[in-house]
Formats: C-alpha cells, structure tokens, sequence
C-alpha cells in the first residue's frame, strides 16, 4: 500500500510545523511550503524526516498561482496526489482599517485566501479521481465573530468559513470531505506582540483558563483527516469555550 501525503501551507513554525510533525509520526509522506523563511523550514524539514519519512520543502508564495502549480508538479512527480491538504497559511495585521494601506489589505487576502483557492483548485481533480481526500482549512474565531482593528484578518477567515461550507458541499459527492478548525488564542509566536498584561488579560476571559496549544490543533487535524466521511463542511471551533 502506498505511503499517503499531506501537504501543510504555512509550516516553518507554529500551527503548520505542529501538524507537519504529527503527519511524520504518523508515517506520512510530507510536503511543507512557506513564503520565505527558509532556514526555519528546512529546520522543519530536518524534524520531519527523524521519523524516517519522505519530506519534500517548497519556499514560496503560494498565494501565486504559478508557484502553487509549480509546487504541485513537483509534489505529483515525487508523490503522486495530495491525499490530505492542510490550509494553514496565514497573516495578521492589527490596527485600525483607516490605517491600513492597499497593499497590505492586499497581502493579507493573497497569503490567507487566495493560496486556500489556489490549492484547492489544484488538489481537487486527483482527489476526484480517486474518490477520496480529505481538505482541512485553519480559520479563527475571527472568522466566525470578527475583531476590532483585525478587519482585514477576520474577513478572510469569515471567507475561509463560507469557501469551506461551500466546497464540503461541491465535493460531497465524491466522497471528499472539507472542514475548517477557528481557533482561538493559540500559544504561537502569532500572539508574540501581546506583552504580559494583555496576555493575562486575554486568559481571564477564557473559560478554560489557558491558551491553546499547537499540538491540540494538530491533534485535531488529524482527527478529521481519518475516518469521519459524514463530517464535510464543518466550521468547528477550538478555542476554550472562549467566544
């Protein structure tokens, strides 16, 4: 039986590497992409292939569609189709909307909804073919509630939501499921510009009384990555009884 493959956007670090690990140790072969940080991606790369699994690293902006096709054709000529597709890449920018420039609204729209359409579209015919696949997009509690001065942040993860509703039901009937996880104040270097009172201040409202870990989102990948082929079009939420 041949290996199956995940690929996972956005994992030099945080969420992406988290799941990039737990496929590994999972004996899968992995494929990680990032826009630029390639000294932590092949630092991840090096974790990866410690569990004695195939891992193939792509730097670049997938939000391109060139560079998602080119990644696509190298990930088909090393391993043939993407068996599981991890959306994960993703920006922030915090401030007021007035203060946000076009380019950076246009940034944030390219690297964290435009790269989902572009793997999308290029992960779904082989996984037609083949009657199965398994699509899991990493969304936020923003994309289900919105947040004060992260409009641009919260509109593409409302996009992410309604894109996964949408496409869970197009591709239902070849028996590929897509989901999407809104997390909440997860543990990443993401939240890395909170000092410590706004930190404490974010945790108070927590019912959970914590932040979240990348492992448990990983672990939650995973989850719906195997079996569950009745669960397709799921925004399910993974935030502490937060929001």
């Amino acid at each position: 039986m041949n290996k199956k493959t995940v690929l996972i956007t956005g994992a030099s670090r945080g969420i992406g590497k988290a799941i990039a690990i737990k496929f590994a140790k999972k004996n899968y072969n992995v494929v990680i992409n990032c826009i630029k940080n390639e000294d932590k991606l092949m630092e991840t790369k090096k974790e990866i292939e410690s569990y004695n699994v195939k891992c193939y690293a792509y730097v670049g902006d997938i939000g391109v569609y060139n560079n998602a096709k080119e990644l696509f054709k190298n990930i088909k000529s090393q391993f043939g189709k993407v068996d599981v597709l991890v959306n994960n890449a993703g920006i922030s920018y915090i401030g007021l909307l007035t203060d946000m420039s076009i380019d950076d609204w246009n940034r944030i729209v390219n690297t964290n909804l435009t790269s989902v359409f572009n793997c999308c579209k290029l992960a779904v015919p082989d996984m037609v073919s083949a009657k199965c696949g398994k699509i899991i997009n990493i969304s936020s509690v923003w994309g289900n509630n919105g947040a004060s001065c992260e409009v641009a942040y919260s509109a593409t993860k409302g996009a992410i939501n309604a894109f996964t509703k949408a496409l869970g039901k197009e591709l239902a009937p070849s028996n590929i499921q897509v989901n999407a996880i809104a997390c909440g104040a997860i543990d990443t270097e993401m939240n890395q510009f909170l000092d410590d009172d706004e930190l404490l201040s974010i945790i108070n409202d927590i019912p959970a009384n914590r932040l979240g870990n990348a492992s448990e989102v990983a672990d939650l990948v995973y989850q719906i990555s195997q079996k569950n082929e009745y669960l397709n079009g799921q925004i399910i939420t993974l935030d502490g009884a937060w929001i």
